[in-house]
C-alpha cells in the first residue's frame, strides 16, 4: 500500500504546489490517486492555512476528496492543530462527517484519550510512532494497541545518510508491538532512503508533498502524482531482487 500525504502542515510559503484549499486538495488526491496511490492523508486547513481540527474544515476537505476519489481518506490529529488535548478530543467529538481514519502521534500529550475517541466514533486510528520520542514504549504499553489500524513508523531524520539507520533502529523498537500492520516513511532528504528501505522489507510506505518537495535526484516535484509515480518506480526496483 502506497498512501499520499498531500500537503502536511506546509504553507503557502511551500510553493504553489502544495495544494491548501479543499478544491486544490481533492484535484491533487486525484492525480495521486490515478498515479497508483490507494490510500489518502491530508491536513484540513483554515482560510489562512493553518492546520485545524474544526468540524467545518474537516467536513469540507473529506466532501471535496471524497467526490473526486474511492480510497481511504484520513486526517492528520496532530498536537499543533488545536490548543490542547481536551480541545483536540473535543473537536473529533464534534465532527458531523468521519474520516476512514486519523494519525495520533503517540508521543503528544493526551494521545490515549485522543485514540479512544476516535475509536468510539468508529474512526480507525493510525499511531504514530516518531524516531526520537517514547512513542514506541508508549504504545507498546497501551491498551488501544490491539485496535489500531496500523503503525504509522515515522524516521524524522532528514539526512539520506542516516534516515535508513534511524528507520531500522526504530523498527526494532517497534517490535512486534500488538501485532498491528506496519506502514514506514521519512520526511525531507530522508524520504526516499526510507520508502527504499519500506520496498526492500515488503512494508507499506507513503509519499507526497508533506515528507518531501524533490524527486530522488533533487529536482522539484511539480505534483502530488508525480511524488506517487516516481514512489512506486523506486518502491518496485527496490523490492526486486538483486
Amino acid at each position: 500500500m502506497v498512501q499520499v500525504c498531500l500537503n502536511g502542515a506546509r504553507g503557502a510559503g511551500d510553493g504553489v504546489g502544495v495544494p491548501l484549499s479543499p478544491g486544490a486538495l481533492a484535484e491533487s488526491a486525484a492525480g495521486a490517486v490515478g498515479a497508483g496511490a490507494s490510500d489518502v492523508h491530508v491536513h484540513p486547513k483554515t482560510p489562512c492555512g493553518q492546520d485545524t481540527l474544526s468540524q467545518r474544515a474537516v467536513a469540507a476537505v473529506l466532501d471535496a476528496i471524497r467526490a473526486r476519489v474511492d480510497v481511504p481518506v484520513g486526517v492528520t490529529t496532530g498536537a499543533w492543530a488545536a490548543p490542547g488535548p481536551v480541545a483536540r478530543v473535543e473537536r473529533v467529538r464534534s465532527w458531523t462527517v468521519l474520516p476512514d481514519h486519523a494519525s495520533v502521534n503517540w508521543h503528544e500529550p493526551g494521545a490515549e484519550e485522543l485514540a479512544a475517541a476516535l475509536l468510539d466514533r468508529g474512526v480507525g486510528v493510525e499511531a504514530g510512532i516518531w524516531s526520537g520520542t517514547d512513542g514506541a514504549a508508549r504504545f507498546a504499553a497501551s491498551p488501544l494497541g490491539p485496535r489500531v489500524l496500523r503503525v504509522l513508523a515515522e524516521v524524522t531524520d532528514p539526512s539520506p545518510r542516516t534516515a535508513e539507520r534511524s528507520a531500522l533502529d526504530l523498527l526494532a523498537g517497534l517490535g512486534t508491538a500488538h501485532g498491528v500492520p506496519v506502514l514506514l516513511h521519512g520526511e525531507e532528504g530522508g524520504t526516499w532512503p526510507v520508502l527504499r528501505l519500506a520496498g526492500r522489507l515488503g512494508l507499506a510506505t507513503r509519499i507526497g508533498l508533506e515528507d518531501t518537495l524533490v524527486l530522488p535526484d533533487g529536482e522539484r516535484a511539480e505534483s502530488n502524482a508525480r511524488l506517487v509515480a516516481e514512489g512506486l518506480v523506486q518502491y518496485g526496483a527496490a523490492r526486486r531482487p538483486s
